[in-house]
């Protein structure tokens, strides 16, 4: 009850989720007990089937959750391939785009975390801050912050390019 459906294939599978949103071609199709999903976008949650609480609006945001509950994804591609992930935000195009089981991560612009597939605690404020980081419990702030930054646990990095030429350690 309470659902909303726009869009060819929004909501289509839906069964007994209650209070969602979707607004744009395939947004939440596969979803069948989620409740209270937002998806604005082209195929924005179209995988999801049961995860609930969740915010996707941009081409193919959130695309291929399935069950990670309590993310948010603002931006062309971001959280894409995030699965069963949750609590994740991403704001910004290609924000967080390859996680996939990283939870409670912050990504705000273009390419934020971009790499990172399943490490947690990150956050990442700026134009492709810590872009191609897997590490864990890494915090950069300003454009490209730690941007070169692969495998790096626990740093600090605020300022424009600070730390950049960081990778490992």
């Amino acid at each position: 009850a309470g659902n909303s459906a726009f869009g060819a294939y929004a909501l289509d599978a839906n069964t007994t989720g209650a209070a969602n949103q979707a607004f744009g071609y395939g947004t939440l199709g596969a979803n069948t007990t989620g409740q209270f999903n937002c998806a604005f976008g082209h195929s924005a949650l179209i995988a999801n089937t049961t995860a609930s609480n969740n915010t996707a609006v941009g081409y193919l945001a959130l695309t291929t959750n399935t069950t990670g509950t309590l993310n948010t994804a603002v931006g062309a591609y971001a959280l894409d391939a995030n699965t069963t992930a949750d609590n994740n935000s991403a704001f910004g195009y290609n924000a967080l785009t390859a996680n996939t089981t990283g939870t409670q991560n912050c990504a705000f612009g273009r390419s934020a975390l971009g790499a990172n597939t399943t490490a947690d605690n990150s956050s990442a404020y700026g134009y492709g801050a810590l872009s191609v980081s897997t590490g864990p419990d890494n915090t950069a702030v300003g454009s490209y912050a730690m941007t070169n930054n692969t495998t790096g646990a626990g740093n600090v990095a605020v300022g424009k390019g600070s730390v950049e030429d960081n990778t490992t350690g």
